[in-house]
């Protein structure tokens, strides 16, 4: 099976590079002198040859967004599926466990405390302050989680869920109270994040998030074997020479700064790190030297195909992104709790 790795991720990227070309085409504005293709070349060549407005739309609002979907589709699936691997439960998803409410709940106290907070840090910080604060807030929740729910060198994943549980509550309650302090510009920005949405991608933000992921791609894709060994279990997995403390550590660590990162540019997006880890495991049972590199791919497919559809499907209004990844992944998250039922 780990022969056709190759083969399924070279199938993967052309449905990527399919989907992407795909979403490129599709919107409200319509180019009657020049075709996408043409405009695109246009703008990777310099030659100005198409009119300003077509290349403004395809080069500063559509490229972007696509580039923006893949990175945060990857990035969310991944977190999930090392999540779900070091924690050995298929319910553990950075929107589950907290780490999506940690991050929202900084992002929102930026946004709302944050013009103090910009007269005591350089103005170099400035532009980052959101996306730091949204990293700082996943790295507290998931390590909350992981304190309470670890003791005597072992992981409890019924008190992790639960634990979970909790600090989402009580992140989205003190989201709520920092809405009720909101101004109405920053009530505009809260509303952003709850929902989330791919609107505001930069070529500037996607480099950030392409740094970060490639950062944090080069340990943790590597990782499958380790992850493997773990679910036979941790003393086992240390018997084969395995570092279990020091990779769950660094995973958390990871795993924080790329859902911080994902949510201080796209807002509050679930259901993502549950849906594609749920869908390979069924195909290729549980083996993660094939799990995680394919969710990288197959992330980045579900989050482009589902902005695509949200912003097409009511247009010429957008239907918030985060909505439509909900309703996928609720019918999915009561699968996995019915196959659980059947197994017990």
């Amino acid at each position: 099976m780990k022969n056709k790795l190759p083969f399924y991720l070279l199938a993967s990227f052309l449905v990527l590079l399919v989907l992407a070309g795909v979403s490129l085409h599709m919107g409200v504005y319509r180019f009657e002198e020049s075709s996408v293709w043409k405009i695109t070349g246009s703008i990777l060549s310099g030659d100005g040859s198409v009119p300003a407005t077509d290349a403004y739309i395809i080069g500063k609002v559509r490229m972007p967004r696509v580039v923006m979907a893949v990175l945060v589709g990857s990035i969310l699936a991944v977190s999930g599926t090392c999540l779900q691997g070091i924690f050995k439960n298929p319910l553990a998803t950075p929107d589950l466990i907290g780490v999506t409410s940690g991050a929202t709940l900084m992002a929102a106290i930026t946004i709302v405390l944050g013009e103090s907070v910009r007269q005591v840090i350089p103005e170099a910080l400035h532009f980052s302050l959101v996306s730091m604060g949204a990293f700082l807030g996943a790295l507290g929740a998931i390590s909350l989680v992981y304190t309470i729910a670890s003791g005597n060198g072992k992981t409890n994943v019924v008190v992790m869920l639960l634990a979970g549980v909790a600090i989402s509550s009580l992140g989205f309650a003190l989201v709520g109270f920092m809405t009720y302090l909101a101004k109405d510009d920053q009530l505009r920005d809260l509303t952003f994040w709850n929902l989330g949405s791919l609107g505001g991608a930069t070529w500037t933000k996607n480099g950030i998030l392409a740094v970060v992921m490639l950062g944090t791609y080069s340990y943790l894709i590597t990782k499958g074997k380790a992850l493997n060994a773990m679910m036979l279990g941790e003393k086992d997995a240390e018997h084969l020479g395995i570092r279990v403390e020091k990779i769950k550590r660094l995973t958390v660590l990871f795993t924080a700064l790329m859902v911080g990162t994902a949510v201080a540019f796209s807002g509050s997006i679930g259901f993502v790190g549950l849906i594609i880890p749920y869908i390979l495991r069924l195909l290729f049972s549980s083996n993660y030297t094939l799990i995680l590199p394919l969710s990288a791919v197959w992330g980045a497919i579900l989050l482009l195909a589902a902005d695509t559809v949200s912003r097409t499907i009511v247009a010429p209004s957008e239907l918030p992104i985060g909505i439509l990844t909900a309703l996928l992944g609720a019918p999915v998250f009561m699968a996995i709790l019915i196959r659980y039922k059947k197994s017990m």
